[in-house]
């Protein structure tokens, strides 16, 4: 039996992920209301779509977001698709000549420590009557035994973090939500402006439509059970060991 979700929350909807989850959650008649929280407001056409401008580092903002957001009911389902490889003058390190502090810290700060805090704010308000999920966009490079290539020191390391909080906080809500599902997601390479420097030597057969990607991790939120939480999955379905 498939989940069933009625009031979501997208934040970071700015990018490819997060807006293409929009637009797959609308096809899908159950949801009432989608909640989008995003650095700036995003205008939907859909009645369904309440958006709202949010300062991610503010915690003030984050706890009105979460009332506003649970004001009438629970939610059902939150989705967490902020996050940085690259932008101007950040790029993936080949070697350790290449680190600095303030490419950890930033890259920390978006991958690793908002959805923490996301997280604070965010998991009490799921539904603790029916299966809720936290699900937060992850990555098979966050995985330290399946690191064979090295480089990327500071994205391994911020995903490989991020992967720990998701366990840890499975077993905390596992006492007070016991059926709410605490997951990491990897779409796998989607054709985005994140993943557009580094396509030329990936396979056509493994670069993803964002679409295609998004549809098969909302199949997967859709199956998945208590019993997976604190698991990270690939977009195929497969675990990704830690």
């Amino acid at each position: 039996m498939s989940n069933i979700f009625k009031n979501v929350i997208v934040l970071g909807a700015n990018g490819t992920i997060g807006r293409t989850f929009i637009n797959q959650l609308l096809k899908i008649n159950e949801i009432e209301k989608i909640y989008v929280f995003s650095r700036s407001k995003i205008s939907f056409e859909s009645k369904r779509i309440h958006s709202y401008a949010i300062n991610y580092e503010n915690e003030k903002e984050l706890k009105n977001a979460a009332i506003i957001a649970s004001k009438n009911s629970s939610i059902d389902l939150v989705l967490v698709a902020n996050g940085i490889l690259h932008d101007q003058s950040i790029f993936p390190e080949k070697k350790v000549g290449d680190l600095s502090i303030d490419k950890f810290q930033k890259l920390f700060l978006i991958n690793t420590i908002l959805p923490a805090i996301f997280a604070k704010h965010f998991l009490p308000i799921l539904n603790k009557k029916t299966i809720s999920v936290f699900a937060v966009m992850s990555a098979r490079v966050g995985s330290i035994s399946d690191n064979r290539l090295g480089g990327w020191y500071s994205y391994r390391a911020s995903k490989a973090a991020l992967n720990m909080i998701i366990k840890n906080l499975s077993i905390e809500f596992e006492r007070t939500h016991k059926k709410s599902i605490i997951v990491g997601l990897h779409p796998g390479t989607v054709d985005s402006p994140l993943s557009k420097p580094f396509q030329k030597n990936i396979p056509q057969t493994k670069l993803f439509s964002p679409d295609f990607s998004i549809k098969k991790l909302l199949k997967i939120i859709e199956e998945i059970s208590p019993n997976d939480s604190g698991k990270i999955f690939a977009w195929d379905g497969k675990e990704i060991n830690p």
